[in-house]
């Protein structure tokens, strides 16, 4: 690193789907995660942190560019850098900052053409056919291992796999860890803080896992026993006292998936598949933190993990992200470093949204063009113990629509007829529906202040067969000049018959 220059490195940390049963966060069932629990002991654990957006997309389009969807109209896409050029990604200000920006993995969302390839020293691919198709990120391909027989799980056995790889879990020999794209990610980051940088460095890895297939080495299922897992706490009748629209939505996703997975006795099978790949993904992490502690860089390195939004796993009857309640919310969300409080727990309310001013200040990185939405948790960063509590704001996935939260209320909106309330210090599960309760009228008028009366029209929908044109090693989205060939999805059935069919096709 060049003489004088004492700005912090940053080694940036992103999990998928994983939500609050980490270790640090004692909540039941607990996951396995003994390098995120020894992060979060020499630096700051947030309890109460949580999600930018509902899913993938929407998440990390605001976590990149430092704005809600209700202002890039990024509701339910991540292509904020194509609609909106003028907005400057974090690691655009990080390599204004004459940082060298270094990426991989699962970042941003991982269909082609999704990632932000500006301000990018390096952006690691592990393939030649990840380079020359749109950087789709492809974590289960040909080059990647899956259980045998495939499908794995008794919620596919015998199925045929149209849509991803949902309610798939299973595990890979121990000996195949080496070949999963998570751990050739990991890899690659450890080399970067093996190498000789002379000036600070922004390393960004994101890790699929533990996002669906559940697929990773036998060890971490071993890490189990799968019947003295826990399941999560539920109420028959939950979601009796919702609004008539989104208690039929939501009673129609709970027929689709938990009520199956419970009539095939496959609800503690479903969960140990979820919590190993916590621990993979936990194992992942601890393998760059091992690398950075014994590095030069260990130091003067800012650690941040981060993930993009949490995960039902049959609390109120649902399965999967795309709620505002808290079981999508709430994140793990880890900061350990120089300036950074050792050893805290808190339960401050914060937002992933606070991401990136948080980084300019403690970076000293150029205020970027646009506004940015987040607060910086510097000083609550320093001194957590003195951070008052704010309510922070999460739209959903149509313009109107959000919840807003603190460490006491959570209020959810989709319209003036339609609206949840829930005491969280009295009722942490959110079952009791309090909105229809006139005594409550003054508590949602205030909790409403939060939130934004104008709301951006949604993003335009790309559709990369049409608009996604690819250049040799890069891309660029130009409506209706497409030339991009999606690659065949990478299916191993172990029936001849699919084999056949898939062949076929």
């Amino acid at each position: 690193m060049v003489a004088g220059d004492t700005r912090p490195n940053v080694v940036f940390l992103a999990v998928d789907d994983m939500n609050d049963f980490v270790g640090c966060l004692e909540s039941r069932p607990s996951a396995i995660t003994p390098n995120i629990d020894r992060l979060a002991s020499r630096g700051v654990c947030f309890t109460n942190a949580h999600t930018a957006g509902v899913f993938c997309a929407p998440s990390r389009a605001a976590i990149f560019s430092g704005q809600y969807a209700s202002t890039t109209g990024c509701y339910t896409t991540p292509l904020y850098f194509v609609h909106r050029p003028e907005l400057e990604s974090l690691q655009t200000s990080f390599a204004k900052a004459g940082y060298s920006t270094l990426g991989a993995g699962k970042l941003f969302h991982h269909p082609a053409g999704a990632i932000d390839q500006r301000g990018w020293t390096e952006f690691f691919l592990r393939n030649q056919f990840q380079k020359n198709g749109g950087w789709a990120l492809e974590s289960w391909s040909s080059d990647t291992p899956v259980p045998q027989p495939f499908p794995a799980s008794v919620y596919n056995k015998g199925k045929e796999i149209t849509g991803g790889l949902f309610l798939e879990w299973g595990a890979i020999p121990n000996d195949q860890e080496s070949d999963m794209a998570d751990t050739i990610r990991a890899d690659w980051a450890v080399d970067q803080l093996k190498r000789k940088h002379d000036k600070p460095f922004f390393l960004a890895c994101g890790f699929y896992a533990p996002h669906y297939p559940n697929y990773c080495p036998q060890k971490y299922f071993d890490l189990y026993d799968r019947d003295a897992i826990e399941t999560p706490a539920f109420k028959d009748d939950d979601l009796a006292d919702l609004p008539d629209k989104i208690r039929r939505q939501r009673q129609n996703r709970k027929a689709f998936h938990y009520d199956k997975l419970v009539a095939m006795g496959a609800w503690k099978d479903a969960l140990h598949g979820y919590l190993a790949c916590n621990s993979y993904a936990d194992a992942m992490v601890g393998r760059i933190l091992n690398a950075l502690e014994t590095s030069p860089y260990a130091d003067n390195t800012l650690v941040v993990l981060w993930s993009d939004h949490g995960y039902h796993l049959g609390e109120k009857g649902q399965w999967g992200k795309h709620t505002l309640w808290e079981r999508t919310s709430n994140v793990p969300f880890v900061w350990a470093g120089p300036g950074v409080a050792e050893g805290v727990t808190t339960d401050v309310t914060v937002s992933l949204i606070d991401i990136y001013p948080t980084l300019v200040e403690k970076c000293s990185l150029p205020t970027p063009r646009q506004e940015l939405e987040g607060v910086s948790l510097a000083s609550t960063l320093k001194h957590p113990t003195e951070a008052e509590d704010r309510t922070v704001y999460l739209p959903y996935m149509t313009p109107g629509e959000y919840a807003v939260i603190n460490r006491d209320w959570r209020f959810i909106h989709y319209d003036d007829k339609n609206q949840e309330l829930y005491d969280v210090k009295e009722d942490p599960h959110e079952w009791n529906n309090l909105a229809t309760d006139a005594q409550y009228a003054d508590v949602i008028a205030k909790l409403q202040d939060s939130a934004p009366t104008e709301f951006a029209d949604p993003e335009p929908k790309l559709n990369a067969r049409r608009d996604l044109v690819v250049e040799g090693e890069t891309f660029r989205w130009e409506k209706g000049n497409g030339n991009y060939v999606p690659h065949p999805k990478y299916l191993p059935y172990s029936d001849p018959a699919m084999r056949r069919k898939q062949s076929k096709e």
